[in-house]
């Protein structure tokens, strides 16, 4: 790929953690950013990515931040217009976060992590364990800091990109429903957008049919993506932004009794809930409904009130089908009672074919439903850039955009994904995306439904999420 620079950085950036993300966003940052290597520092907790480092020319120092340790270790890295780019697990992001707003540093992550431990806690409550409750920490420093530099915390591909081609999906229904329309410059102008469609539900629907080999082996779970990662959210509670036109409440459902309260979540981890969606190159299939950071914001940002009355909000979750092996790796730590098996690996070279297709899929409107995202193949990512397979190279696309964005925009205080300029971002990302494309479909969870065995569906409404949800 063509070798562009969008912006001069002069300060220095730290990457925290470099598993398969960092690994994968250093080239793209490096094409991109106009800085010299000798002011990036990589600072992580294990050695892995080293050697890719070094073929930069890159500082590599293994000293795992702790709660106790952070600032010192930080000081020397990180001050005033520098850059802290988050991409660890473990890691407390509202520490993080509160150590760079005052401290006047640039900040992204990919999503909101706590210290160790907390996923699995079991003297906290469910909600303390939510996504939502990690969520609400940061937002109290947004209140705290208004006037800072700019701190993005969840921005990869998702939470992140589905964020803004939630946007452009939108206006591309608009467009095609209702003739000549502009983009709405404001959070109650993309809600009142949102109404007038009838947009219901939204899904971060994604199906990567990556394959690898050598297969997944017993005792061990394979991924094409962070296995911490992927562990740690899978086993917190099941989270979705709560829809106004709901009519059954999930039996094994509850209310936060604190903070924006645009999400619930299940008595259950994600890893064990499916639920029916769609992409174009699958069609049906089944998904995780994990927990995510933008079922939740995405859920906020299109809620419209009327003083303490809540007008319209569009449910909202991730669907989630993983390559096969992370399947098998999931059933298998299911079947141990969610203890994790004791070797991870993450599937990058010895992926041979296969695809990931991300996007975000509206539901509701007048012409049914809609699909805007991401179809990036394993050859395509390969030709595009290194140390990436399909999977990270979304999430390392998406990673650049959001760093070059708050370089662009740094004094912005703490931002969420559907606060950006949604243009900008798809602009910046699209080249590393592959295929990106909108389909419109005539699915409805529905769809075959009953003809083999009874269920319980709600025939009024197509897109409850009693419909969604595989019992």
């Amino acid at each position: 790929m063509k070798e562009k620079k969008h912006i001069k950085f002069d300060g220095r950036l730290v990457f925290v953690g470099f598993g398969s993300i960092g690994q994968g966003t250093l080239p793209l940052i490096l094409r991109h950013i106009k800085m010299p290597p000798e002011r990036i520092t990589i600072l992580t907790g294990d050695n892995r990515g080293r050697q890719e480092a070094a073929h930069y020319g890159i500082k590599f120092i293994i000293n795992p931040l702790k709660h106790d340790n952070y600032r010192k270790i930080l000081d020397p890295l990180v001050g005033k217009g520098d850059f802290l780019l988050n991409l660890s697990v473990d890691v407390s992001s509202a520490v993080l976060i509160e150590y760079c707003l005052q401290r006047g540093v640039l900040y992204l992550d990919t999503c909101i992590e706590p210290w160790h431990g907390m996923y699995t806690d079991g003297s906290l409550p469910l909600s303390k364990r939510s996504n939502y409750a990690l969520r609400e920490e940061v937002l109290a420093l947004k209140k705290k800091y208004p006037k800072a530099a700019t701190v993005i915390p969840t921005h990869g591909a998702n939470p992140g990109l589905v964020s803004h081609w939630v946007k452009q999906g939108m206006f591309n229904i608009a467009r095609d429903v209702l003739g000549d329309v502009k983009a709405p410059t404001s959070r109650e102008g993309w809600g009142k957008l949102a109404m007038k469609l009838g947009i219901k539900v939204i899904h971060c629907a994604e199906r990567d049919t990556q394959v690898a080999h050598p297969r997944k082996q017993r005792g061990e779970f394979a991924n094409t993506w962070s296995v911490d990662g992927f562990v740690s959210e899978g086993r917190q509670p099941a989270e979705l932004g709560w829809g106004t036109h709901e009519k059954h409440f999930p039996v094994d459902g509850f209310r936060h009794d604190f903070g924006c309260r645009s999400a619930i979540y299940l008595g259950r981890p994600g890893m064990s809930v499916k639920v029916r969606s769609w992409t174009p190159g699958e069609g049906p299939y089944h998904g995780f409904l994990i927990t995510h950071g933008e079922a939740i914001s995405i859920a906020d940002y299109f809620t419209l009130r009327e003083k303490n009355r809540v007008l319209y909000r569009p449910t909202c979750h991730y669907a989630y089908h993983p390559c096969e092996d992370a399947v098998l790796s999931n059933h298998e730590m299911g079947g141990k009672n969610w203890i994790a098996q004791s070797k991870y690996r993450i599937l990058m070279d010895e992926v041979f074919e296969g695809a990931d297709e991300l996007g975000a899929l509206l539901m509701g409107h007048a012409k049914g439903a809609y699909w805007y995202g991401s179809r990036l193949s394993i050859e395509e990512a390969r030709k595009l850039a290194p140390y990436n397979n399909a999977t990270s190279l979304q999430v390392a696309a998406g990673v650049m955009a959001g760093v070059i964005w708050a370089m662009e925009n740094p004094r912005n205080a703490i931002v969420d994904p559907d606060d950006m300029d949604f243009r900008r971002i798809l602009d910046l990302a699209n080249p590393y995306l592959g295929d990106v494309i909108g389909e419109y479909t005539d699915w409805t969870p529905l769809q075959d439904r009953g003809w083999l065995f009874k269920e319980d569906v709600d025939k009024t409404d197509p897109w409850q999420f009693k419909n969604f949800r595989v019992v």
